[in-house]
């Protein structure tokens, strides 16, 4: 296993930490649990760059990267929505949309030659807001920019997956090897 794929594994490990921080009883846990979000954000960028950088890039990565991503965003949706600290149909929209993904996504590994859709910048750039919005809640800004981050946030999801599927339909189609 290389170092990008360790960082990958480290931020699936990540995700219960960051429940147990967020839900205990603790002075400060939702804080605490903001720094172990933090260090997984950064543990994402640096798997990506160092994967890139140095070519070490794997199947395995390519699949164990989204997944940790996932993990992780649903963790702070399904704690944020349970400490009503956002509206439920932030997780459910982008719950949908990640679902969806995940069976095309699954549908081309499968059926297409064990094709794997990398992210790109529309993908990139919604992943970069949530951490905004997530940042927003737990440090405590005003409503208004915490509710404004979130729903830019699932705006650029919903331009993310129009990009995906359009990859996806052309890919699907043979058009795209």
């Amino acid at each position: 296993m290389n170092i990008p794929n360790l960082l990958t594994t480290l931020r699936i490990v990540l995700v219960p930490i960051y429940l147990t921080a967020f839900f205990s009883n603790m002075t400060n846990g939702i804080m605490i649990a903001g720094v172990i979000f933090m260090l997984a954000g950064i543990s994402d960028v640096l798997d990506g760059y160092i994967a890139r950088k140095y070519d070490m890039t794997t199947k395995l990565g390519s699949v164990l990267d989204p997944l940790a991503d996932k993990l992780m965003t649903f963790a702070v949706l399904i704690s944020f929505t349970h400490a009503k600290l956002i509206s439920y149909w932030i997780p459910l929209a982008l719950g949908i949309k990640e679902l969806t993904m995940i069976i095309g996504g699954a549908i081309l590994y499968l059926f297409k030659g064990n094709q794997v859709m990398s992210s790109n910048k529309f993908g990139k750039i919604a992943t970069i807001f949530f951490y905004g919005a997530t940042l927003s809640v737990i440090f405590h800004l005003p409503e208004i920019i915490i509710k404004g981050l979130f729903f830019i946030t699932v705006l650029l999801n919903l331009i993310a997956f129009i990009n995906y599927l359009s990859i996806y339909l052309s890919i699907r189609e043979n058009k795209v090897s």
